[in-house]
């Protein structure tokens, strides 16, 4: 492939999940291998393995670019009682007495090309050499094309034509629920929240020619650093490390400011009233801070009443510009009911004065618009 030729349009990896977790439901459409097409760190073999979870089947991963091309065909053995060679497939290939499951195929793409030739064989036949692959299995395939900035091979139109495609870009809004659910580093949540341009900055480093840039997967990494407790300068190390030194120099400029921006703590043990307001942020990086802190610290019934409090004064919140407090505040309590629901919480929720009074505010406004 040269330059970028996908005529399809992108979707999310979210999109793709569930696209995937409904082909596999139809046992015409699991026939028909699928192409996760992406950048690196967006997802692709994330939401493999969570359709197999999800339909509850197992799941054979096979990393091309770690294999040999013998690997999938298997060894050749001479019988003597037939008295010609025989292929005996590989053992981490699906036997009979597994009927259904997934088969990836991960950095297609990026394989040895006589290896490819074997892979596309299980893609286009579903079989290698005598090895057939079980009816209820699904072959699905992941790889970089050459405009994401990987080493790639080019994938020819025969093979193209017998594969669905899909071309998974990363979309912060769901970068942020997967965040949000793995319990990433509030910092980084409230980061990307406000620089989203920095989730994935792939075109700009192969524009700039650096080695090294911030991805999905680098700030998961990152998440991990600031919740190990690293020193301050150990952790500036790995982070510019990972994400490189222009994006590290910014993230530690708006994690200041987030620090400085509220006192998630502070604001927890604070009354209700003046003193939650006179610990309100005054900034954007501490509003979404303490936003996505708030939303970490409520992990039972106490702290979840009062995020709900804190959240619902927000709007009294005064700084020296004009900062998105309606949004913000809409924004905290959808992901504050959706954490409650995940985690039992969610009669703290429906109880709370606070809510209530937030959901009767929502009802009038729109009743007045």
């Amino acid at each position: 492939m040269h330059g970028n030729p996908m005529n399809i349009p992108p979707v999310s990896i979210a999109a793709a999940k569930a696209a995937l977790i409904e082909q596999y439901a139809d046992p015409l459409l699991r026939h028909r291998a699928t192409m996760l097409w992406g950048t690196r760190g967006v997802g692709k073999s994330s939401i493999v393995r969570q359709l197999a979870a999800h339909h509850g089947v197992p799941l054979v991963d096979l990393r091309l670019t770690t294999i040999e091309p013998v690997d999938i065909r298997g060894a050749i053995y001479a019988d003597e009682v037939q008295h010609k060679t025989v292929w005996f497939p590989p053992e981490f290939l699906p036997a009979p007495e597994q009927p259904e499951g997934i088969l990836f195929l991960d950095e297609l793409t990026a394989a040895d090309q006589r290896l490819q030739i074997s892979a596309y064989s299980l893609i286009l036949d579903r079989r290698v050499g005598h090895y057939e692959l079980p009816a209820g299995w699904q072959v699905i395939a992941a790889g970089n094309a050459s405009f994401h900035g990987a080493v790639s091979h080019d994938m020819g139109t025969a093979l193209a034509d017998r594969m669905f495609h899909f071309n998974v870009q990363t979309v912060i809004d769901a970068f942020l629920a997967h965040a949000l659910a793995h319990g990433f580093a509030p910092a980084v949540m409230a980061y990307l929240k406000v620089r989203p341009d920095r989730l994935d900055d792939t075109q700009s480093q192969l524009a700039n020619d650096h080695l090294v840039g911030a991805s999905p997967r680098g700030w998961e990494d990152i998440s991990n650093v600031l919740k190990s407790g690293l020193s301050e300068s150990a952790q500036r190390l790995f982070v510019q490390g990972r994400i490189g030194a222009a994006n590290a120099a910014e993230f530690f400029g708006v994690l200041r400011e987030i620090q400085a921006g509220a006192d998630v703590l502070k604001l927890l043990a604070a009354r209700p009233g003046a003193d939650t307001v006179a610990l309100l942020p005054r900034t954007l990086d501490g509003l979404y801070g303490m936003l996505y802190g708030l939303l970490a610290a409520a992990h039972d019934a106490v702290a979840m009443a009062r995020a709900l409090e804190i959240i619902e004064q927000l709007p009294e919140a005064r700084g020296n510009v004009p900062l998105p407090l309606r949004e913000a505040q809409t924004l905290a309590m959808e992901l504050l009911l959706q954490r409650a629901l995940e985690s039992g919480l969610e009669t703290t929720v429906l109880d709370s004065a606070a809510y209530q009074r937030y959901q009767r505010q929502r009802e009038r406004e729109g009743a007045s618009a």
